[in-house]
């Protein structure tokens, strides 16, 4: 997950607590976010104003031919000497629904070509129909893009939106357009499974293995999320601990990929050169199955990447900490059938990481 989306994901969350967090801790504008106080009120025409449209339009332009990023409408900046523009109070826009429709009209306006993949959410409401919205403005697949309003290219560059240098314009009409893949963990189940029911082959100096276990499954994925087609698509995932000598984690169901043999308890797969995955299409690298005891003496560690040939990769880590695994199995054995769908949100939730 990038920066922009982190915080889009934690606006979408805690609402307007974390608008009231930005402002205790005077949270700068950045390379990743904007503050912005609207002036569209309806009494100039049933539109945005040409103040915050021209904003609107620079945002995209800056952000999306940079690394993406957030506008947030509603707060009010003031000048710090020493780390620049900070948050320091919240102003409500006037009927934020109808002001978010504003905003949404006006997008595929802003920039030539069109910014497809903006987003907005309203962060909070009151009685009044008065609040805060967030606008996500992620990388554009289609780079350079130029406002209408005045034919500017521009990048991010710290905390503003400044005119690309030349160099920088040549660069974007020189480079083809990048994929960009993104990992879908599919298919999690949880299982409390016998030993007979297992294929599992403990060395001989263990003489008495476990006769329950708990067996956390998951299928990682890969979406290519762009407008051409990704080469060449590769999956590395090493096992660094497995928690226990009494537990396993298995790779299977990799057929349709070429398996690079590599130390053990690690997976190096690609695809096969005639394979290529189309712009939305979605490829199933292999199934992770995590067989787990309450004999746990070290901390459980998987860490894994996916990518495509020019693509920036994505990577994922599996970490919990020994106390926390035995603590989790020991929940599993005891729960009953309803409560493990639960258990295995929990596990997703506090022991997976997906980041760039």
């Amino acid at each position: 997950m990038s920066r922009a989306e982190d915080i889009f994901e934690k606006l979408i969350y805690f609402g307007e607590d974390a608008l009231d967090e930005f402002i205790v801790q005077r949270q700068t504008e950045e390379l990743f976010l904007d503050f912005k106080q609207a002036t569209s009120t309806g009494k100039h025409g049933w539109s945005l104003s040409n103040d915050d449209r021209r904003n609107l339009a620079k945002c995209i332009s800056g952000f999306g031919n940079s690394e993406g990023g957030i506008v947030i409408w509603g707060v009010e900046c003031a000048r710090d000497m020493d780390i620049g523009d900070v948050a320091q109070a919240k102003v409500k826009v006037q009927n934020v629904h109808r002001f978010m429709s504003w905003v949404e009209n006006a997008i595929s306006g802003c920039t030539i070509p069109s910014h497809n993949r903006v987003r907005n959410h309203i962060i909070s409401c009151d009685e009044n129909g008065d609040g805060y919205l967030a606008t996500y403005i992620p990388k554009s697949n289609v780079a350079p893009l130029m406002t209408t309003l005045g034919g500017r290219i521009y990048i991010r560059s710290g905390s503003n939106n400044v005119p690309a240098p030349y160099s920088v314009i040549a660069g974007m009409f020189g480079r083809r357009p990048q994929p960009d893949v993104d990992i879908r963990i599919e298919n999690r189940q949880l299982e409390i499974v016998e030993y007979g029911d297992q294929d599992i082959l403990y060395p001989k100096t263990i003489d008495t293995p476990p006769q329950k276990y708990v067996k956390v499954s998951f299928d990682v994925m890969c979406e290519n999320d762009s407008n051409v087609i990704a080469r060449e698509l590769y999956m590395t995932c090493m096992t660094e601990s497995s928690g226990s000598e009494y537990n396993r984690v298995r790779f299977l169901d990799y057929g349709q990929m070429i398996n690079f043999k590599g130390i053990e308890g690690q997976l190096n797969l690609m695809t096969k050169a005639e394979q290529r995955l189309p712009p939305r299409g979605i490829i199933k690298f292999a199934q992770i199955e995590m067989i787990l005891s309450e004999m746990t003496d070290s901390d459980l560690l998987i860490n894994g990447v996916v990518g495509a040939d020019s693509a920036l990769p994505k990577s994922f880590r599996i970490e919990c900490l020994r106390n926390n695994l035995r603590s989790f199995v020991a929940k599993v054995f005891r729960s009953s059938e309803e409560q493990r769908e639960l258990l295995l949100n929990e596990f997703f939730n506090d022991f997976m990481e997906i980041t760039e």
